[in-house]
């Protein structure tokens, strides 16, 4: 039976309290969003800029990530990646047609602060986190973290370090996420073939991009799961999984083959056949050589991915072998927390002391004396100090800006708190009628005296003894209730404590 309509002919409202049906509770909302902050960090680049020294207004921060990333990704290989100062220096011209007016040190460091971003050097793990909404089957609205990351240092086989670009940086590329490498891989050349069989040899050579793109992510996720099976065997499925995807590989490749030679001819009889009198012949060329280059490169790539797929049977088992058989390690570790953390936490102080001090006396090792001889100790000290001759670049002066001050509570409320928890040391109150007392003076008084009073929960006793302080402020909860307006939780007892010092000397 149809749903009722009203007047206007529209469907009814979903009733009140309830997510609307359709894209708030669908997948495809939570992949929307998560493609959503993988750009954030390009976008963020432009924003913060304003925070380096100097005028760097007329860069376009964006567009630099963008390049970083292609630059990246070009220059993967199955084995290696790409060299960070070579990126970098790949990337000056780009940052010097924004600016040619500037200087070429700036155009350096502006390339080396994109590329810096986009590994996020001053994270812990240089990874990006994004939090997103989606509606759960129950309708209820949760939160949930999204990490990823954009470009990746990974050790090189030649014993340095090399850049990677992730899934997630070759989606934002190409404007993509969570989509199949391989049917994107698929409708990419056949849009590819399609272009170039009718002329449009501008957009083939963007679509022809995106296919070499979707090629090495379809690489990475191989080097991936090879990778993880020489870390440990048991982690990957190579029973049903990792089978049925180097044979959907395998037939991929093939396919692919037939595609990018039927590719290399529309190309070559596009550039053949095209008039040499007409307006745009000389483009047309140079489009269509540019093409063949990309496509010869995709081929060079899935080439290199056959024979790497071809050794992934033998790679496991011979991974497989080493692992099970493996003799086992005839030196121990120490467990840091088991076996010296835990059992010295109930011990007193001075028999703990004389274990960490072993400890710590073996594991830091030698060290060698600046002087080991008389001679070499009578030549440091006559040796005049070397004079500096390059002091490096001059600082530029930084444009100082006053912070504003946004606290809540005002040196006046400061002080008045602080009197009011100056309590004789024989006489504690309960907080109870310390939030009553400041209440009565200043309504905001009492989340300040309370925030003091949680805080002498835990007396800061070793900061006091160093300083050389007489009294503390101390908060001890006995079991009592708070009753409070607008507080609750235990009714501490608050007080204060006189320190007194073992000879009179407060560092003592």
């Amino acid at each position: 039976m149809p749903a009722p309509r009203s007047a206007a002919g529209a469907a009814p409202a979903p009733p009140a309290g309830r997510p609307a049906p359709g894209p708030a509770a669908d997948e495809g909302l939570a992949r929307r969003l998560r493609a959503l902050a993988c750009t954030a960090p390009l976008h963020d680049l432009d924003v913060r800029k304003a925070n380096l020294a100097g005028e760097y207004s007329g860069y376009a921060m964006a567009e630099v990530a963008l390049a970083a990333i292609d630059l990246v990704t070009l220059a993967m290989d199955f084995d290696t990646g790409a060299d960070h100062d070579d990126v970098v220096a790949r990337l000056v011209p780009r940052v010097a047609a924004q600016a040619p007016e500037r200087p070429a040190t700036e155009h350096r460091r502006v390339a080396r602060w994109v590329l810096e971003n986009l590994i996020n050097v001053g994270s812990v793990d240089r990874g990006f986190r994004a939090v997103y909404g989606t509606f759960g089957s129950d309708g209820a609205y949760v939160r949930r973290d999204y990490d990823f990351k954009l470009v990746e240092e990974l050790p090189d086989p030649a014993g340095g370090v090399c850049l990677r670009t992730t899934d997630e940086a070759v989606n934002v590329l190409v404007g993509a996420l969570d989509t199949d490498v391989t049917s994107a891989q698929i409708a990419a050349e056949v849009k590819l073939e399609v272009l170039i069989s009718r002329g449009r040899l501008a957009d083939a050579q963007l679509a022809a991009e995106q296919a070499r793109y979707r090629t090495v992510q379809y690489a990475e996720t191989l080097r991936r799961t090879l990778e993880a099976t020489r870390r440990n065997v048991r982690s990957v499925d190579w029973l049903r999984t990792v089978p049925d995807m180097i044979a959907e590989a395998l037939d991929h490749i093939a396919d692919r083959y037939r595609h990018e030679n039927a590719i290399l001819t529309n190309i070559r009889r596009a550039r053949d056949e095209a008039d040499p009198a007409g307006p745009r012949a000389a483009e047309h060329k140079l489009r269509a050589a540019e093409l063949v280059d990309i496509v010869k490169d995709c081929i060079r790539r899935h080439t290199q991915l056959q024979s790497r797929l071809l050794e992934a049977g033998p790679l496991f088992r011979a991974e497989q072998d080493r692992q099970e058989f493996a003799p086992p390690s005839g030196r121990v570790g120490l467990d840091l927390h088991g076996q010296l953390l835990t059992p010295l936490l109930p011990e007193p102080l001075e028999r703990a002391v004389r274990v960490t001090d072993a400890w710590f006396s073996h594991g830091a090792g030698f060290r060698a004396p600046g002087a080991v001889r008389l001679g070499d100790l009578t030549e440091l000290l006559l040796s005049p100090p070397a004079p500096r001759e390059h002091l490096g670049a001059e600082l530029p002066e930084p444009d100082l800006v006053a912070t504003p001050d946004d606290s809540r509570f005002s040196e006046e409320q400061l002080a008045a708190a602080k009197a009011l928890l100056d309590l004789p040391p024989d006489a504690p109150r309960r907080l109870s009628g310390l939030l009553a007392r400041a209440r009565r003076d200043d309504p905001d008084l009492p989340y300040l005296v309370a925030l003091l009073a949680v805080h002498a929960a835990s007396p800061p006793v070793g900061t006091a003894h160093r300083q050389g302080d007489d009294r503390l402020l101390f908060a001890v909860d006995d079991g009592e209730e708070l009753r409070d307006p607008e507080f609750g939780g235990a009714d501490l007892v608050v007080g204060t404590a006189l320190l007194e010092y073992a000879a009179g000397d407060p560092g003592s």
